[in-house]
C-alpha cells in the first residue's frame, strides 16, 4: 500500500507539517483533544491503525495506556501490562529512543513476550520525556506487517510527535507550579502584600465616611476590599507554606476537617466526614488551612447548597463536592498562582493547597468526584 507520508512532494510535505503543527499549537483546544486528533489522523496516515501514548514505570515494571485510538482490546486508555511484556521496553532502551518493526515474524519477534501478548505485526514508537526523566512512549502499530518498510521520514515524524507531547507534559507541570523560583517566592509575597496593605488602609478609612450616603458604591468597594484582604492573607501564607514540615505530629483528620469547616462561611453547604482511619503525621495548622481552602473552593465554585465530602483513601484522603466539577483541560491549571475562573477569586487558594501537600511530600491530584463534581485527592500519606 502507498503511504502518503513517504510519497509526498516536498511542497506537499511542508503543507502537511505546517497544518499538523498549527493543530498542535491551537490554544483553543486542550492537550487531550489535540492528542486524540493526532493519534487518529496519523494512525490513518501511517496505515498503522493503533495509535497510543503510554506511561511507563521502570521501577515497578508497569506500562499504562494513557490515550489511544483503534480497536485493539489491549491498547485502550487505562489498560495496564508489565513493561517487560511490551514493545515499549525496547523503544526506551534504544540509544536514539525510537524503535521500528516492519514485520514482527520475519524479524524474530514471535518468541518475544511483547508479540505473544499483543500480536503486533508492525510498530513504530518514540520515547516521551518529562521533567523527571522518561515518561513513556508515543507509538503507532498494526496487527499486520507493513507492506512498505517504515522509513526514516516516518520515524522522524513519530519522534517529532513524541517531542511535542514531551513539551506539553513539561509545560503543564510548570504551569501547575509557580514559575517564580522557590527561594524568591517568600520575598515576592511579602513585597506584594505590603504594597497592597497601605492603600487598603487608606481606602478603608475613607469607606467608613461614605456609609449611609452611597450604599451601592460602598457595598462594591467593601467587597473589593474584602477580596484584597484575602489576597494579602494568601500571599503572606504562600511565602511560608512551601517550607518542609520539620516537626510533624499526629493529626486527627476528622477533628481537623471539622475545625476547618467552622472557619469557612458555609452558608447552606453541608459537610460529610467519612473517615475510618483518621490519624496522619503532619503540621496541624497547615493541614487545617488545606481543608479550609478546599472547602472554600467547593462553596465558591459549586454554590451555597453544595454537599462536600471528606473521605479516606488507602494512602491518603480526598475532598470532593457535587458541583459542576473541573474540566480535564483546567485540572492542571487550577494550582497555578493567580489562576481563577471567577472575578472575585484570589487565584491563590488551590496554590496554597499544593504548597501544603508539597511541604508534607504528599501528592495532590484533581479528578471527577463520585457525584460528578471535583475531587481533590491527597496521596502518599501515612494514614494510621
Amino acid at each position: 500500500m502507498a503511504h502518503p507520508v513517504t510519497e509526498r512532494r516536498a511542497g506537499d510535505t511542508f503543507d502537511y507539517v505546517h497544518e499538523l503543527w498549527t493543530r498542535c499549537l491551537d490554544p483553543s483546544v486542550g492537550f487531550e483533544r489535540k492528542l486524540d486528533r493526532l493519534l487518529t489522523a496519523e494512525s490513518d496516515r501511517f496505515d498503522l491503525p493503533y495509535g497510543f501514548l503510554t506511561h511507563v514505570d521502570t521501577a515497578d515494571d508497569t506500562q499504562e495506556i494513557v490515550s489511544a485510538c483503534g480497536t485493539h482490546e489491549l491498547l485502550q486508555s487505562g489498560q495496564r501490562c508489565p513493561l517487560s511484556q511490551s514493545y515499549c521496553r525496547k523503544t526506551i532502551a534504544q540509544a536514539d529512543g525510537t524503535l521500528r518493526v516492519n514485520d514482527a515474524r520475519a524479524e524474530g519477534w514471535t518468541d518475544d513476550p511483547a508479540y505473544e501478548l499483543f500480536e503486533l505485526g508492525s510498530y513504530v514508537g518514540s520515547t516521551v520525556e518529562a521533567t523527571d526523566g522518561t515518561y513513556g512512549t508515543l507509538c503507532f502499530a498494526s496487527s499486520a506487517p507493513r507492506d512498505d518498510p517504515i522509513d526514516d521520514q516516518e520515524a522522524m515524524l513519530v519522534d517529532m510527535f513524541a517531542r511535542w507531547v514531551s513539551y506539553e507534559l513539561v509545560a503543564r507541570e510548570r504551569r501547575a507550579r509557580s514559575t517564580v523560583r522557590p527561594e524568591r517566592l517568600h520575598d515576592m509575597a511579602e513585597l506584594v502584600a505590603h504594597d497592597l496593605r497601605n492603600p487598603l488602609t487608606v481606602a478603608s478609612g475613607q469607606l467608613t465616611l461614605l456609609h449611609g450616603t452611597v450604599q451601592d458604591a460602598v457595598d462594591r468597594i467593601d467587597a473589593a476590599h474584602a477580596r484584597m484582604e484575602r489576597i494579602i492573607d494568601d500571599l503572606n501564607l504562600l511565602g511560608r507554606l512551601d517550607e518542609p514540615v520539620a516537626d510533624p505530629e499526629p493529626v486527627d483528620l476528622r477533628t481537623c476537617a471539622s475545625a476547618a469547616w467552622e472557619m469557612v462561611e458555609t452558608e447552606e453547604a453541608t459537610l460529610t466526614v467519612d473517615l475510618a482511619e483518621t490519624t496522619v503525621c503532619g503540621d496541624p495548622n497547615r493541614l487545617t488551612r488545606l481543608f479550609e481552602n478546599l472547602f472554600h473552593n467547593a462553596i465558591h465554585h459549586a454554590g451555597p447548597g453544595v454537599e462536600v465530602r471528606v473521605g479516606g483513601l488507602p494512602d491518603g484522603f480526598y475532598v470532593e463536592d457535587d458541583g459542576p466539577g473541573i474540566s480535564p483541560d483546567e485540572r492542571d491549571l487550577v494550582f497555578t498562582p493567580g489562576y481563577s475562573t471567577t472575578q472575585d477569586g484570589t487565584g491563590f487558594g488551590l496554590c496554597i493547597v499544593r504548597q501544603v501537600a508539597d511541604a508534607h511530600e504528599w501528592s495532590l491530584t484533581v479528578t471527577e468526584g463520585s457525584d460528578g463534581g471535583a475531587r481533590f485527592a491527597v496521596t502518599g500519606v501515612n494514614v494510621g
